[in-house]
Formats: structure tokens, C-alpha cells, sequence
């Protein structure tokens, strides 16, 4: 009986990693929203690090967080490195292109509470008196992340701090 449990047992661990391993080996989450504000407005708020503060969902996880700007003081060049409590993690990102009022690349790297490199990607895209504000995030997913994909939807966990920051946006342009 205590046989039979344990290779039943075996059989299921099995079946579940293999599946994970044939999940995607990359990520893409991508939330877009519509604010009512010209590019040149939205812009700024994205492109320099030090106004970050004012919409990013992330800036609230830990009151005590330490930050530590360098390189250029907005666009390409621009640093910011944070280390903060277990939400906030350790890591640093880097503008690596900066179109004026279109788009705004980073180089994402955390080091805490897990290793990764990603690339994120804000595009504005204006129509008539509102702009279209995209932000995407994007990397490589190693087998524990595809295994604990099985569990929990990052997706939605991360898509959910997007929508989060993207409404901060729009409030801090609409007003």
C-alpha cells in the first residue's frame, strides 16, 4: 500500500515538472492605458528617474527603501538603484533609449529576492487629445519560474502594479 502511495506520489511530482519544462522560456506583460494628456506631458514623468516617486506603485513597498540615482540626469544614461525590504527587493535599471515623447527603454535588473534581467518598454502613442501609454516588461523565465507559473499567475500579479502605476500617471497628467 505505502508502495503504491509513494509511486503514485512519484508519478504526479513527475508529470509536474515535466510539464513546466515545456513551458515558454520567455515573459511578456504588457498593460496599456488611455490618459487624456498630451505625450509631453506624460513624458518626463517616465524619462527621469526622480519623478518616479510620484506614480510608480513600486516607490510605495518600503517607506525605508534607499535610493541611489546616477549616470545622466533623465534619458539614456540615467541610473537608479534601490534595496529595500523583502517587497522591495535590490536591483537597478538603466535608460537604455530615450525618444523624446514616444518611447523610453530601461535594462531592468534585480539581484533580490531573485536574480533576473528584464527589459522594459514605455510607448506613447498619441491620438487627438489622448495618448495611448503601453508598458511592457519582458525576460527570461528559468524552470522555477515556470514552475511556480504553474501556481500563480505573474501575469496578473505584475499587469496588476502596471495598471496601478499607469492610473498614477493619469492622475498626476489629467489634473
Amino acid at each position: 500500500m505505502f508502495s503504491t502511495i509513494l509511486i503514485i506520489l512519484v508519478v504526479i511530482i513527475a508529470a509536474i515538472l515535466t510539464y513546466a519544462a515545456t513551458r515558454p522560456n520567455d515573459f511578456v506583460v504588457t498593460r496599456t492605458a488611455t490618459i487624456k494628456a498630451a505625450p509631453e506631458a506624460i513624458f518626463p514623468l517616465i524619462n527621469d528617474f526622480s519623478r518616479w516617486p510620484t506614480w510608480s506603485p513600486y516607490e510605495k513597498l518600503d517607506p525605508d527603501m534607499k535610493r541611489r540615482l546616477s549616470g545622466a540626469q533623465s534619458g539614456k544614461g540615467a541610473v537608479y538603484a534601490w534595496e529595500g525590504n523583502g517587497k522591495a527587493g535590490k536591483g537597478c535599471m538603466e535608460i537604455v533609449n530615450s525618444v523624446p515623447f514616444s518611447l523610453v527603454s530601461l535594462k531592468l535588473d534585480f539581484e533580490k529576492p531573485f536574480r533576473a534581467n528584464n527589459s522594459v518598454d514605455f510607448t506613447l502613442t498619441p491620438s487627438g487629445d489622448t495618448t495611448a501609454v503601453s508598458w511592457a516588461m519582458r525576460g527570461s523565465r528559468p524552470f522555477i519560474a515556470k514552475l511556480m507559473g504553474l501556481f500563480m499567475n505573474f501575469d496578473t500579479l505584475i499587469g496588476r502594479d502596471f495598471e496601478v502605476g499607469l492610473a498614477n500617471l493619469k492622475r498626476n497628467t489629467e489634473a
